[in-house]
């Protein structure tokens, strides 16, 4: 039976709590999300006359204005200059990594025969024959 007292006494508060909170309207920080969707559906949403407008004003085989074209041309060529822009810089970053890999590549061979030369020369002979005078 006491352990009947202590739980009613420990859910009493609480329910009262909520029921408080449940009824309070206002909070101390306003919430942005009832402005930030009346102001996109204003933007997504067009009236109804506008809608109606633009579809008689142009049919789904009526030729597209002068000014429609250009925009569509523009967007193209903007494109196409962004993918040759990144195209260039990667064929250029290429062609230094493989410039700088012949370099070192040419540098170890090099380092490697004269390495050998100094080793196997024994002091007799000139180190290059076109190096030997003429008799």
């Amino acid at each position: 039976m006491a352990w009947n007292h202590t739980v009613l006494l420990t859910l009493l508060p609480t329910v009262l709590i909520l029921i408080v909170l449940a009824g309070v309207e206002s909070a101390a920080v306003k919430d942005g999300k009832d402005s930030e969707a009346k102001g996109t559906s204003k933007r997504v949403f067009v009236p109804a006359t506008d809608a109606s407008n633009f579809f008689k004003r142009r049919g789904r085989r009526s030729p597209r204005t002068y000014e429609e074209y250009y925009a569509e041309q523009r967007v193209k060529m903007a494109a196409n200059e962004r993918r040759r822009e990144h195209y260039e810089e990667q064929s250029s970053e290429y062609e230094d990594y493989l410039e700088e890999e012949r370099n070192e590549q040419y540098e170890r061979t090099r380092e490697k025969n004269e390495q050998w030369r100094e080793f196997h020369y024994d002091g007799q002979y000139p180190r290059y024959p076109h190096h030997r005078p003429y008799v």
